[in-house]
């Protein structure tokens, strides 16, 4: 394991397994992801040609996507931190977090698809039983079907167990009815992990009640695309009206949930930092070249300090961050609790890739706004990442409330 007890207590050396793992994902993207992206140069380039006009992804963007999860999945990455008995290789949190920062350390595109995100097997498809292993786990680790993870509603959003999407027992059905938004993958998504109050809270408690559902493709009428400029055309509505489903539908205990999806979150909450560690480190290795090789006034513009300490000030955070993400990971390989580390890793991780992001633009001036540069686009995915699987906001309650604050909530 990369950090792992020793003698001396937590080691950062990276791990012969884990070297090897990173070494052939660099091969993999080489071979494999750079050829696809050179055939998608005007998309990838230009976010306008790759979408339809209400943001949908065109067909060739999207079957390069899949193909890359595929492949990917092929070759033993896309979900390596899956147990060995649903087709993953049961690598280490700690791992798998270090693939994540390194795949993205090398920017945004096709590698973004190369490891498994919101639409891939997480730790609640581990409640399914058999048959649903066989159905909608395995294929989803084999990266041939995807998924949905689906708790947001227009009115439930951090406060997720005000949800008012329902399930009626009927017999041996449930009568599902409901919204949900803001759910990543469901324009394409094989099946969607929907989460729905199936106990009143006066009955159940405010966590306790909330069951959740394998919903398949054909039972839900797609409303419309939720588009952000990080975003467009990942994520869209969802309507349930009297859907019917079979009791063998049910994933995990009836009325607990909510509790199992925390499990989610926090393995969330470290990949979307591991993301941001990455994507920071990506973005202020562009900015330093730049301040290298620009000059003003007979020099280059690294040597003006108001440069150079944007970049001092990023690398320093970028580091934190990182010391805190392969901490957060280790606690998880160790089963310690993680609910504050991964508040703390999360918030501090975006936190850090939004000012990187926001120097980057900044240091190069009138190209930093260019979509040829492409820093706007990052700008606007770490905005994203500080809300979504918790906001900044939530992160920051949880740490509070960690150490005795707001006892009234």
């Amino acid at each position: 394991m990369s950090s792992s007890d020793t003698e001396n207590g937590v080691s950062f050396e990276i791990d012969s397994e884990t070297e090897l793992i990173l070494e052939n994902l660099d091969r993999f993207i080489e071979q494999e992801i750079r050829p696809l992206e050179a055939d998608l140069d005007d998309v990838l380039e230009n976010p306008r040609v790759g979408h339809e006009d209400n943001g949908r992804l065109t067909d060739d963007y999207l079957a390069a996507i899949e193909t890359v999860r595929k492949k990917s999945a092929d070759a033993g990455f896309y979900a390596m931190n899956m147990p060995a008995e649903v087709g993953g290789s049961g690598v280490s949190n700690v791992t798998w977090y270090r693939a994540i920062t390194h795949v993205f350390s090398k920017g945004l595109g096709l590698n973004e698809h190369v490891l498994a995100g919101p639409e891939g097997p997480k730790p609640l498809l581990l409640l399914a039983d058999e048959d649903q292993r066989e159905t909608y786990v395995e294929p989803v680790v084999r990266g041939e079907k995807s998924t949905a993870f689906a708790q947001t509603e227009p009115v439930a959003g951090s406060d997720s167990p005000a949800m008012e999407t329902t399930a009626e027992k009927d017999g041996d059905e449930w009568i599902l009815n409901g919204q949900k938004q803001w759910i990543t993958n469901a324009p394409y998504a094989d099946f969607a992990q929907v989460f729905a109050r199936t106990t009143p809270q006066e009955e159940a408690g405010r966590y306790g009640g909330i069951t959740c559902f394998i919903v398949e493709r054909d039972k839900w009428e797609l409303g419309s695309f939720n588009n952000t400029p990080a975003a467009v055309g990942m994520q869209a509505e969802l309507r349930f009206d009297d859907v019917r489903l079979p009791a063998d539908r049910v994933l995990g205990d009836v009325g607990k949930a909510f509790y199992a999806a925390m499990d989610f979150l926090s393995l969330g909450r470290l990949e979307l930092g591991a993301q941001a560690v990455g994507l920071a480190d990506y973005v202020l290795d562009r900015a330093t070249e730049y301040a290298r090789e620009r000059e003003a006034f007979d020099r280059p513009i690294g040597d003006f300090q108001q440069i150079s300490s944007q970049i001092a000030r990023g690398r320093a955070k970028q580091y934190a961050a990182d010391s805190s993400g392969l901490r957060c990971a280790w606690k998880m390989d160790q089963d310690e609790s993680v609910v504050e580390d991964t508040s703390i890793f999360k918030w501090f991780a975006t936190q850090t890739y939004w000012e990187a992001a926001d120097s980057a633009v900044q240091i190069h001036g009138g190209n930093g706004l260019s979509e040829d540069y492409g820093f706007m686009e990052h700008l606007n995915y770490a905005r994203l990442l500080r809300i979504v699987e918790g906001t900044d906001e939530l992160q920051l309650n949880t740490i509070a409330k960690q150490h005795g604050l707001l006892e009234s909530q």
